[in-house]
């Protein structure tokens, strides 16, 4: 029975739902050209959608995708909604991927789970559970931990002695939480990420590396994601601090004393060095490497394999290796390409000059 344009599924599968373009519109506030009564199930991308689908439209490069698409109904900007296509039903809005926010937990809701603690898992002395914590199979919990309400422990993640969770958090299996770390409501760490691991740090003493000891904390702040893999060092006499609303992605490396500010965005192969501070806001693009004790000022973003040798300006954007201001490193780069040609038109100017 269809009720305001949605009717619940009763597929096995992951699809939770059926909605009009009708519903759609609403749902996102869209306009809608075309027929309202078009049925979508899930979601996809244009090259690949089906008639039940929903996909979504918003830069001109993909418009030979938009015309051939098989989707039935995709979401488009504005200016794109005029584009040839044989989609029946378009819903413009101002930016698609914002509307497809509001469609995806209808078509795939996360399952729902009763709070459980596993026999196996493994509860060491004087640790506090909330409420409605969740511990999957052989989950270690270590002496004097505390774990907020609502919090869950993948299977084989280990939390070390005196590690507090927030509330609601989520550490993914084979995690591991080393003493001395703090993560704040809302958090998710992702399989196989390691949070408090000693930094790198040693001193060279009577012919050998000495390693210092490391006895500061790792700090992580409300709603911050940690990618897999991702490894986050504690300090070694001050904290390592990531900041709240911080996404991480995975294969990140953070060394000690780091200090990571709010809302930035750390893509995959990042590596940053000890005590570097990467203010509120900054974007870091994949395979960057920023040195020891530099500052990314406030809102700076910084391109993907760029090497970072000096602080850089708050807002600026930077790139290259080493990296400098972008518009700069983009002639550097431009005038590097020209140098074989530049290098053959100067050979063959001496053998003009100089017969050989």
């Amino acid at each position: 029975m269809i009720q305001d344009g949605t009717e619940l599924s009763s597929l096995s599968g992951e699809r939770a739902c059926t909605l009009t373009a009708r519903a759609i519109a609403g749902i996102v506030g869209g306009e809608l050209r075309g027929s309202p009564a078009t049925l979508v199930s899930g979601v996809g991308p244009l090259d690949t959608a089906g008639a039940e689908d929903v996909s979504f439209f918003s830069q001109s490069r993909y418009a030979p995708l938009f015309r051939d698409t098989h989707a039935g109904i995709v979401l488009v900007t504005t200016e794109l909604a005029d584009s040839p296509t044989s989609v029946p039903s378009r819903v413009v809005v101002p930016r698609p991927h914002d509307a497809l926010l509001a469609l995806l937990p209808r078509f795939y809701p996360e399952a729902e789970r009763a709070p459980a603690i596993h026999p196996t898992a493994r509860i060491g002395r004087g640790a506090r559970l909330g409420n409605g914590v969740s511990l999957d199979e052989h989950a270690v919990i270590g002496a004097g931990a505390v774990i907020g309400n609502g919090a869950w422990i993948g299977a084989n993640a280990v939390i070390g002695d005196g590690v507090r969770i927030g509330e609601d958090t989520r550490v993914f299996p084979n995690a591991t939480v080393y003493s001395g770390s703090v993560l704040g409501a809302r958090v998710r760490i992702h399989a196989g990420a390691v949070i408090g691991s000693d930094g790198f740090g040693y001193v060279f003493r009577d012919g050998e590396h000495v390693k210092i000891p490391h006895v500061g904390r790792c700090i992580i702040g409300d709603d911050v994601e940690i990618g897999a893999n991702t490894t986050v060092d504690r300090g070694s006499i001050g904290d390592t601090v990531v900041g709240a609303g911080t996404k991480i992605d995975n294969l990140v490396q953070i060394g000690h004393n780091v200090r990571v500010g709010r809302l930035c965005l750390i893509i995959s192969q990042v590596g940053i060095s000890g005590s570097a501070h990467i203010e509120d806001g900054c974007v870091l693009g994949g395979q960057a490497g920023i040195g020891g004790h530099l500052t990314i000022g406030a809102g700076a973003r910084i391109g993907a394999q760029a090497g970072v040798f000096g602080d850089v300006p708050a807002g600026e954007s930077w790139s290259g290796y080493p990296a400098r201001p972008h518009r700069e490193s983009l002639r550097a780069t431009g005038a590097l390409l020209k140098l074989p040609s530049l290098l053959k038109r100067i050979e063959q100017l001496l053998d003009e000059k100089i017969p050989r």
